[in-house]
């Protein structure tokens, strides 16, 4: 019944997030005579925050319409190469003639997205800095709320039979970037397609902030789900899709919860954040305001998780450690990392990583025991938080440079 009182809270809501948006207009805009009364700057910073705080936020767009290659704007075209039930696989092509396309022999990268909680766009700085100089495809992530019962379940195995799919899609000449929870399923992805002699492996894998061995330094999302039962998150976090829904009656994670869970991560700083708002609003500082807006637009925006594959997630990456115990099975298959050979790994972490601690991710390095040493590398960004390592100047000045070298010498 959460999900449903969740949904009945926020129609009723509605009304009062839309009277304090309105609010907030009358007495900001210069045309109403409520901007000139006293306090009005104020009145209207409050009103404004009252509607940001109360307000549903969608999914956003990447909203990346061209990039600068060689000193010239190249305009972008956004397209999905290939839509699954919970799926789509985005292009990001440069708008130039086959020919001039060609000549920029441009690698092809497959940057595989989260599924915990936001959408792919929470990826648009990475995208975007990595265009310049790579053929860009992504994975983006479908609400589960919005998949109808009649598509089925979506396990663990799913996701990584879809890895496995986009990597044949793109291969052999792909290079596949991992973000954080997907480090796990995409390198058991390319662990099966090297046991099996596939013709169509990458030519490398960047793993990124991932919690590829937790039991290194573990953080407070690790020790929550160690300190708790398997049973506890199966009847504390799963809940049905209500019925106005198009995936009503599906098991998920809903993402208002995993919102919370964010939030409750960090409260004085997300307050301490709010308060700036206001106060910024007050002073007329625009630009700054602006940004704020921007990040909670994105930072506000959650998905529902197929309760299946989350569940599967907790148990195999967080509880079990399936994946550097080597005793992961995958549609009766070993996950065996020791069969890679031909895929040159490079793994990138930050120094001060709340979310998948130093080391979780250097740990694939001993685990594809059979990748030569000249075809690993290895970088523990300085002063750099979780998000820092894929958005932020850390990650255009120095992250993204890195990356971009490593997958020209190994192309």
């Amino acid at each position: 019944m959460l999900y449903q009182f969740h949904e009945l809270s926020r129609a009723l809501m509605t009304p009062m997030t839309q009277w304090a948006e309105a609010s907030s207009k009358m007495f900001a805009n210069p045309i109403s005579p409520l901007a000139h009364t006293p306090y009005a700057q104020r009145i209207a910073a409050g009103y404004e925050l009252m509607f940001r705080l109360g307000k549903d936020y969608e999914k956003p767009q990447f909203e990346i319409n061209s990039v600068t290659i060689n000193g010239q704007d190249v305009a972008i075209l956004e397209s999905s190469v290939t839509d699954k039930a919970f799926c789509k696989l985005l292009h990001f092509k440069k708008d130039l003639p086959p020919k001039e396309l060609s000549k920029l022999k441009q690698a092809k990268v497959l940057l595989v997205a989260p599924l915990s909680g936001h959408h792919s766009t929470l990826l648009r700085d990475t995208v975007r800095s990595l265009l310049p100089q790579h053929d860009v495809y992504v994975t983006d992530w479908i609400d589960a709320r919005t998949v109808p019962l009649s598509e089925g379940p979506f396990h663990l195995d799913d996701y990584i039979a879809y890895v496995q799919e986009f990597i044949r899609q793109l291969g052999p000449d792909v290079h596949v970037i991992a973000v954080c929870q997907p480090t796990v399923p995409v390198l058991a992805a390319i662990a099966l397609m090297a046991t099996a002699k596939d013709p169509k492996l990458p030519k490398t894998m960047t793993m990124m902030g991932g919690p590829i061995d937790p039991r290194k330094s573990p953080t407070q999302v690790n020790n929550l789900a160690t300190e708790k039962k398997f049973s506890w998150f199966e009847n504390t976090v799963i809940y049905s899709v209500p019925g106005h829904f198009p995936g009503h009656g599906r098991k998920v994670y809903p993402g208002f919860l995993q919102h919370t869970g964010f939030v409750a991560m960090n409260p004085n700083h997300h307050a301490q954040s709010h308060w700036d708002f206001y106060q910024h609003l007050v002073q007329g500082d625009d630009e700054s305001a602006e940004q704020h807006r921007k990040f909670y637009d994105e930072y506000n925006a959650v998905l529902d998780m197929p309760a299946e594959y989350y569940l599967e997630t907790i148990k195999t990456v967080f509880q079990e450690f399936r994946l550097p115990m080597g005793t992961w099975e995958v549609a009766g298959k070993l996950v065996r990392p020791q069969d890679i050979k031909t895929v040159a790994l490079f793994t990138v972490e930050g120094e001060l990583d709340d979310i998948s601690g130093p080391g979780q991710t250097q740990a694939a390095h001993d685990l594809c025991s059979g990748i030569p040493q000249k075809m690993k590398q290895d970088f523990v960004a300085p002063g750099c938080g979780h998000y820092g390592i894929f958005s932020g100047r850390r990650w255009r000045e120095i992250i993204c440079p890195k990356i971009g070298e490593f997958i020209k010498t190994h192309s």
